[in-house]
């Protein structure tokens, strides 16, 4: 009995001990399988000429600079994955971003290619670059306004006029050529304009 009581607990112990081992074996596992990696070379090449393509509806913008291609991958057999998000579910232009990744790399030599649609994370205005606002401002439209990560929404948001830089412009429509725009005009220089809706 003394025996087998002083073996008892020694045995729980080495069965806890070992499976707290292979519970933290497995955690850093999954953890190190989940982790994002380091983009290739030929990862980074094809990426750069997938976020080249000019955005369907906006072809001041391309889809780098409109924040849409989340990755690109190559796998080991050279197949070439495709991560797009649209910037709404439903977007009609989705399809027609697809076909030209698609051929923009198949013109390149990489013909075993998928693009797949991804809605999570969700896309949001703050996802263009600083260089794609530039570029709308340039082309007369007025850029989406980041969003505030701390402190209150304010009421009235004021939007810039892309022409003459004055922030006294009025809405006309809620929607313009596209579902991400509205219509404003500008009351100092009485100017029209899109502006690219904040999401």
């Amino acid at each position: 009995m003394v025996t087998t009581a002083a073996y008892t607990p020694h045995t729980a112990h080495n069965t806890h001990t070992a499976h707290t081992a292979h519970a933290a074996h497995a955690a850093h596992t999954d953890h190190t399988a989940h982790a994002p990696s380091t983009p290739t070379p030929l990862e980074a090449e094809l990426r750069a000429l997938a976020g080249s393509v000019p955005d369907p509806e906006l072809p001041v913008l391309t889809l780098g600079e409109l924040g849409v291609l989340r990755s690109v991958h190559v796998s080991g057999t050279g197949h070439v994955d495709v991560e797009l998000t649209p910037t709404y579910t439903g977007c009609p232009a989705i399809e027609a971003m697809s076909a030209d990744i698609e051929q923009v790399l198949r013109e390149h030599g990489r013909h075993d290619v998928t693009v797949r649609t991804v809605l999570s994370p969700a896309w949001s205005t703050d996802d263009i670059s600083a260089e794609g606002r530039r570029k709308l401002a340039e082309f007369g439209i007025a850029p989406p306004r980041p969003h505030t990560a701390d402190g209150p929404v304010p009421l009235s948001l004021t939007v810039r006029c892309p022409h003459c830089g004055s922030t006294d412009t009025e809405l006309l429509s809620r929607f313009s050529s596209t579902a991400c725009k509205a219509l404003r005009r500008c009351v100092a220089c009485q100017e029209p304009f899109d502006h690219f809706k904040e999401l």
